[in-house]
């Protein structure tokens, strides 16, 4: 597995109540994600800790990766591989100097402006999107479409990993731009058979190998 992966999936318990994080983090692995992003906006600080706690061991079997969002220092609490930062997060720069340098620390953008700045501060990958029309997260931005994306991964100075409405059926299209992975959510999380899902959208991303 390289340092970031590239098949992330995030886990999410608000938009289906039918999976638990750790039975979508579970489903993640097994289907051959790189990583999981735990994900959780409602949950206090001690119930998303005692979630990464539950998941962490799993990824270290599968040598994945455990990224928790928007939580640097529950990143660190519970020894996980990283944190990933929105724009109302602890800035990156003092995430990296909290983390160190062996953790993962990613941002999200918008636009190639966000994406250079984030490189600047250092972070590891840069989440970019949302590619297509999302429901997903309530305060994304606009959407890209294939040709910007495109235009952004030929000129980005981080990695960068593809969010927002990306599915089985439009993976080939996003992988082609020439971004280094994707992240799915509503894809994996709203399926009823999210193994299968991320067993699928892994074997598309080793087709492209």
């Amino acid at each position: 597995m390289s340092r970031i992966g590239r098949l992330h999936v995030i886990t999410d318990v608000h938009l289906q109540r039918r999976f638990s994080h750790l039975e979508l983090a579970k489903a993640a692995l097994e289907g051959g994600a790189d990583v999981v992003q735990l994900r959780d906006k409602e949950a206090s600080a001690r119930e998303l800790l005692e979630i990464a706690l539950e998941i962490l061991p799993l990824c270290r079997r599968k040598q994945a990766a455990l990224i928790i969002n928007d939580r640097a220092d529950l990143a660190w609490a519970a020894d996980a591989h990283g944190a990933h930062l929105g724009a109302d997060d602890l800035p990156l720069p003092l995430a990296r100097r909290f983390l160190g340098p062996d953790r993962i620390v990613g941002s999200s953008a918008d636009n190639a402006a966000e994406i250079a700045l984030r490189a600047r501060e250092g972070a590891d990958y840069v989440g970019i999107g949302p590619v297509f029309a999302t429901t997903s997260k309530r305060d994304a931005g606009p959407v890209l479409g294939i040709e910007a994306l495109s235009v952004l991964a030929r000129s980005s100075p981080a990695p960068l990993i593809a969010i927002g409405g990306i599915g089985l059926d439009n993976l080939e299209e996003v992988l082609a731009t020439g971004v280094n992975g994707v992240a799915l959510l509503g894809a994996v999380c709203l399926s009823p058979d999210p193994e299968s899902v991320v067993r699928k959208a892994r074997a598309i991303l080793e087709s492209r190998s």
